[in-house]
Parts: C-alpha cells; sequence; structure tokens
C-alpha cells in the first residue's frame, strides 16, 4: 500500500485529534492532503514525535492524540515504546508506516524491518495492549478506527511501499506551525 493511500484513509478521522507527524514524506504527505492547525509537522527531530504525542496525550487527556511515524524514527527511539507503555494513555494513537528503509536519505537504506524486526510484535512486548500490522488500506482504516472507538493505546504498523512523494514541500513556516499548533491544543474541548 501507498503510505499517502493510507494518509488519505483517516485523514477524515483526524479533524479532531491533535496530530504529530514525524518529519520527511509523511509530514509533506498529510500536508498535501489538506493543513489543518491541530497538525504539528515535527521538524528536525527525527526519532522523536511518539515522545512529543505521549507529552500531549499525558498532558490533554480529554484531547485525542495520534502520531504518525516512521519505521527509522521508531526503531532510533525504541524506548519510546516502553515508556507509552508504562504511562499507557488511553487517548493516544501510534501510527508506523514501515517501508523497511530511510527513505529520506535514499532507499539504499534498509532498516531492521527489511530483515525481521517486527514493529508490532516489539510494542507488544513492551506492554503496549492494542497493536496490529496492516498490509492494505481496508485493514488499515479498520484498525484505526477500532483504536479510535477502544479509547485504548495503540501502535499500528502499515506497511507500506518506498515512495517518495512528489515534493517535501510544506507551506507552513516551523515557527508559524507551532504557535498555530499551540493555539488549536489551547481550545476547549
Amino acid at each position: 500500500m501507498l503510505r499517502l493511500n493510507a494518509i488519505k484513509a483517516i485523514y477524515p478521522d483526524l479533524k479532531e485529534c491533535a496530530v504529530v507527524t514525524i518529519m520527511g514524506a509523511t509530514a509533506a504527505e498529510l500536508y498535501a492532503c489538506g493543513h489543518r492547525p491541530n497538525f504539528f509537522y515535527l521538524e528536525h527531530a527525527m526519532g522523536l514525535a511518539s515522545s512529543m504525542g505521549l507529552g500531549i496525550a499525558l498532558s490533554r487527556p480529554d484531547l485525542q492524540v495520534v502520531v504518525l511515524d516512521g519505521d527509522g524514527s521508531t526503531l532510533m527511539n525504541l524506548g519510546g515504546l516502553t515508556t507509552m507503555a508504562r504511562y499507557r494513555p488511553s487517548n493516544l494513537i501510534h501510527v508506523v508506516f514501515d517501508n523497511e528503509v530511510l527513505l529520506s536519505v535514499g532507499v539504499s537504506f534498509k532498516t531492521a524491518t527489511a530483515e525481521g524486526a517486527d514493529l508490532a510484535g516489539i510494542a507488544a512486548a513492551a506492554g503496549i495492549p492494542r497493536t496490529a500490522t496492516c498490509t492494505d488500506i481496508d485493514s488499515f482504516r479498520d484498525a484505526f478506527r477500532d483504536a479510535l472507538a477502544a479509547r485504548e493505546l495503540a501502535t499500528l504498523v502499515a506497511k507500506v511501499e518506498p515512495v517518495l512523494p512528489p515534493s517535501f514541500f510544506i507551506g507552513c513556516h516551523m515557527l508559524e506551525n507551532r504557535f498555530e499548533f499551540q493555539r488549536a491544543l489551547e481550545r476547549e474541548p
């Protein structure tokens, strides 16, 4: 499945969520679907989207938080999975787009998932109560919506093709995005 199609499949469900994306292709493709004030594109901080999402989820338990992450970023911060499991916020869904490569530096750099590392299995072993690996759009959309309805900490791995977006352009300056996102978080539920 294509990451862009997976994002499009859950895009309508993100309207009322605080969404944090990792840098690169995921951020660019979410932006291309249509920017919203509740989207934060975490630039220059590989591996830290799940940590930021966890902080927001713990400080705003009334708000559904969704992290859109990558396999390389998740592998870079495996401790983030154990920390999420320790605090277990019921309002956090961690989506990992697993293309088995470090896409932003070229498809020739494979990640550990290309050699058999199972991120959903690692998340489950860390203590995350709801995990799944999805290989098609329908199962991904269903797993995401089930996680939203369950209000239970989840890590969902979407196996996607290593395809670069047509552009990495994000027309929202980092500081502008930061303040806009802050204002979105400050709004009453």
